[in-house]
C-alpha cells in the first residue's frame, strides 16, 4: 500500500514540474551519485556504484545532446553549441574515469551537473 502512496505522488511531482524543474532535478541526482562515490571510493561497492552513476549521467547528457542537436531548439546556436561542446567534455571525462578510475576525475563532472542544475533552477530574466 505504501508503494502505491510513493508512485503516486512521484507521478504527481513529475507531472507538476516544468521542464527546467524536472532537467535540473535529473542533473543534481547525476551530480549526488557521483558525488557519493568519490565520497565513498574505498567502498566495496565501488565499482557498481560508479557503472551506475556513469551511465545514469551519460544518459542524461545523451538526451541533452539529442535535444540540442535539433534544429527546432528555441535556444540560442550559440548557447546549444557551448553545451554541446560541454557534453562532449562530460563524455570524454566519465569515458576516462572508467578506463582509469580516480576519484578526482569526478569532480569536474560533478561541478557541472551541480552548477547546470542551479542554472536552470533560476528565473530567466523576460
Amino acid at each position: 500500500m505504501q508503494q502505491n502512496s510513493v508512485n503516486a505522488y512521484t507521478a504527481n511531482q513529475k507531472e507538476s514540474l516544468s521542464g527546467r524543474e524536472l532537467e535540473a532535478s535529473v542533473l543534481a541526482r547525476a551530480g549526488l551519485m557521483l558525488k557519493s562515490v568519490k565520497d565513498n571510493w574505498d567502498a566495496p561497492d565501488r565499482d557498481s556504484k560508479l557503472l551506475e552513476a556513469v551511465k545514469f549521467n551519460q544518459k542524461i547528457w545523451s538526451f541533452f545532446q539529442a535535444e540540442l542537436s535539433d534544429p527546432e531548439n528555441p535556444l540560442p546556436k550559440n548557447l546549444r553549441d557551448d553545451i554541446l561542446n560541454l557534453s562532449l567534455f562530460i563524455d570524454k571525462r566519465l569515458f576516462e574515469v572508467i578506463a582509469f578510475p580516480d576519484p578526482e576525475k569526478l569532480s569536474i563532472v560533478i561541478d557541472i551537473d551541480f552548477n547546470i542544475a542551479a542554472g536552470l533552477r533560476t528565473t530567466p530574466e523576460q
